[in-house]
């Protein structure tokens, strides 16, 4: 008997009705904390957008201050993020999220207190070193869970985080700015940083408490739910093939690695210029009351969100990931492009940022599901980790690009124009590098 055989037979003793619903018994109780987690997450190295239009006069820094400090972040993430996900499959996902969790969270808090240049590319870099692995650890710990059949909604669901943090960041952080301010002496800035940060560290501790490392350790999952979950996750993996030797090394020599560092690369400049300069870009096409940009830029995340549960769901419906990839980077191109044309018009800033947004969030959803096609059993950690490293970089050139060239130009424009064209360059590379190969059926 087959391993395709073997699988069929397995199914065969579990209704449709009772695997469906042990799926759905595994996302609602794993994605809603880790959802809050990442909304967390990523209001707290975000969150400077907001901040920026307050400090930036307070301390007297320049765009190219801003743009270099919000990039810095990203470099100290991307020395981290191997060792951290290697790590984590020594100590498992509830020590990794108890430890990043808190340190990013009194690290984000102790941003308060910068009040130079110096100081903010400092605790920027350790901000970023302290909460890399986070991402990666969960996509790693989705594979845990889920096969690669639903692993496309639930990541996307995951990915959820990342808009809903700019839905609600942008209304909440201007709030604490303007309501705040001058309270106990401190800018309202001051007071942002320090509640948003807080959070953090005790969601770090209740994950300590409320998550399972896999599905084997799950009190909350009958027998039979963890027997539906183990055997369609080991159906996939006697599928797929478990290399040789050290996990890193062999990563390491797999081409198509280097295809997904490059596509991440471009994925993600376009992703993170949407969060970090969609409040400014409202700002200068007219709009001066803060809590009327947080409202705004609440509409560009609720698009992003929109994106990642349609781009996502459709990927899944058609087996289909790269031209899905591709369509989301062309859309965002255009969209960037069109910006300057509209550079005095509130309505249309707004409609192109937030197509823009449901397009990024929508390819970066999908391309989360295309390494874990390449990759072996033995190289998922380390391989996922160095694509997130590596082609994080993009995440450090993103605000980095756009805030020097503002700053010598004067416009953001031209800067989101190149990041567009080469989200679009991303998708097409992954598109001829890596061959067209169906979602395997986990269910």
């Amino acid at each position: 008997m087959n391993m395709t055989q073997q699988h069929r037979a397995f199914v065969d003793q579990y209704s449709t009705d009772e695997v469906e619903r042990t799926y759905r018994k595994l996302a609602l109780r794993l994605m809603p904390f880790l959802i809050l987690c990442y909304i967390v997450s990523y209001l707290d190295r975000a969150n400077i957008s907001f901040a920026k239009l307050q400090f930036m006069n307070d301390l007297g820094f320049s765009e190219a201050a801003y743009g270099l400090g919000a990039g810095l972040f990203f470099i100290g993430y991307v020395l981290f993020e191997v060792p951290s996900n290697l790590w984590m499959q020594r100590i498992g996902a509830r020590r990794t999220l108890l430890r990043i969790m808190i340190l990013w969270g009194l690290i984000s808090s102790a941003m308060m207190f910068v009040n130079s240049p110096v100081q903010f590319y400092v605790m920027r870099f350790f901000l970023g070193a302290a909460e890399a692995g986070f991402f990666p650890g969960v996509i790693l710990y989705l594979t845990y869970w889920f096969p690669a059949a639903r692993r496309g909604r639930v990541t996307g669901f995951f990915m959820m985080g990342a808009a809903t943090a700019g839905i609600i960041g942008g209304p909440v952080s201007t709030w604490i700015m303007v309501h705040l301010a001058g309270l106990h002496g401190l800018h309202g800035w001051q007071w942002l940083f320090l509640l948003e940060g807080l959070p953090a560290v005790v969601l770090g501790v209740a994950a300590y408490f409320y998550l399972c490392d896999q599905p084997a350790d799950a009190t909350w999952l009958s027998d039979r739910e963890k027997a539906i979950v183990l055997g369609d996750l080991a159906a996939e993996e006697k599928g797929e093939p478990r290399g040789k030797g050290h996990g890193l090394r062999e990563a390491l020599r797999n081409p198509k690695l280097y295809v997904g560092m490059v596509g991440y690369f471009c994925v993600l400049v376009s992703f993170n210029a949407i969060g970090f300069w969609a409040p400014t870009i409202i700002r200068e096409v007219g709009v001066t009351d803060l809590v009327e940009v947080g409202l705004l830029s609440s509409l560009v995340f609720l698009a992003g969100a929109a994106g990642t549960y349609l781009v996502g769901y459709s990927s899944d419906l058609k087996m289909e990931r790269r031209w899905h990839l591709v369509a989301c980077g062309a859309v965002v191109a255009l969209c960037f492009a069109l910006l300057p044309l509209i550079a005095h018009s509130i309505v249309f800033a707004i409609l192109l940022l937030s197509i823009a947004a449901a397009a990024s969030y929508g390819g970066f959803v999908v391309f989360w599901t295309i390494p874990p096609t390449f990759l072996t059993v033995t190289t998922k950690a380390s391989g996922i980790a160095l694509i997130t490293s590596l082609g994080g970089i993009g995440a450090f050139v993103s605000p980095t690009l756009v805030g020097w060239m503002k700053s010598s130009t004067g416009s953001i424009y031209a800067g989101l124009a190149i990041l567009g064209a080469l989200t679009l360059v991303g998708a097409i590379v992954m598109l001829i590098a890596i061959p067209a190969r169906k979602v395997p059926a986990g269910a």
